[in-house]
């Protein structure tokens, strides 16, 4: 099942995405997708109901971020070993954690708003789990248990911001728009397999990241146990588990985005972005 949220900012309403990919609305079995929505019980009765009896959304609707009341965004850095090699750090022996403000969350093809006088905005693609279940100190075993959907998410990152003015990474990373989600939430059995999903992320139609996120350091479920014995998870939060090689601060020179670039992006069964770079 493919769960979106559809319509002007703001105005978002619930919906799926059928098997010829149009998007049906669900606001007459659901008030949106949030926390609530991700249970079992909740998910069980959506994927009961047959998507032909569900009113058509017109085509070209413009889709939100597919997720909303989001209590934390939980980032993991420098979790892809060519990634550390070109920022020119050690590989972690731990999850490197850091967090993004609900308020960065935006929509698969809202605009990307520049911070104003940046010089160093950046891209980072990234495989994202969302918690369906409350998850406090939970074994590697179970942690998979408890993320009911997955989604693709872009960790935009001001270099600047993070590396110059004190060196604490949330400061780059929490600007508006700075956490594209979407297109759609999928459930687990929409997916091979999370741990084998080629990724790809170009600017301007130049390839900048292509990997796999099988090439990750530490799993999705070694990322749910460790956090889950640091923090409570629940429904609705939010981990973005780290990014390949190819952003543009690794590049020999540095390349960074500038107004008017096309970011484009996509992930093995989770659909892409698509995003135009803006003055904020």
């Amino acid at each position: 099942m493919k769960l979106v949220r559809f319509g002007e900012p703001g105005q978002e309403r619930p919906g799926l995405i059928d098997a010829d990919g149009k998007v049906r609305d669900l606001s007459a079995h659901i008030r949106d997708v949030d926390g609530a929505a991700l249970g079992a019980a909740v998910l069980a009765q959506l994927r009961g109901l047959d998507p032909c009896t569900l009113p058509l959304v017109a085509d070209g609707v413009r889709l939100g971020a597919p997720l909303t009341g989001i209590g934390k965004v939980v980032c993991i850095g420098l979790n892809y070993a060519d990634h550390a090699r070109e920022a020119n750090l050690p590989l972690p022996q731990e999850p490197i954690i850091f967090f993004k403000s609900p308020t960065a969350v935006c929509g698969p093809q809202d605009p990307i708003m520049m911070p104003p006088g940046s010089e160093k905005t950046d891209w980072e693609l990234e495989l994202v789990a969302v918690i369906g279940t409350t998850a406090r100190g939970v074994s590697e075993d179970k942690a998979l248990d408890h993320v009911a959907v997955y989604t693709m998410g872009l960790d935009m990152s001001e270099r600047y911001w993070q590396i110059e003015r004190g060196g604490q990474w949330s400061k780059g990373k929490c600007f508006d728009t700075f956490a594209p989600l979407g297109p759609w939430l999928a459930t687990p059995d929409e997916l091979e397999a999370p741990s084998d999903l080629p990724m790809q992320l170009a600017v301007n139609e130049q390839t900048c990241q292509d990997s796999n996120t099988g090439n990750m350091i530490f799993n999705v479920a070694q990322i749910v146990s460790y956090l889950s014995g640091l923090m409570t998870l629940l429904p609705g939060d939010v981990i973005m588990t780290g990014t390949p090689a190819g952003v543009g601060m690794g590049m020999q020179p540095p390349r960074y985005l500038r107004v008017g670039d096309r970011v484009s992006a996509s992930i093995g069964g989770l659909g892409s972005q698509e995003h135009v770079v803006k003055a904020g």
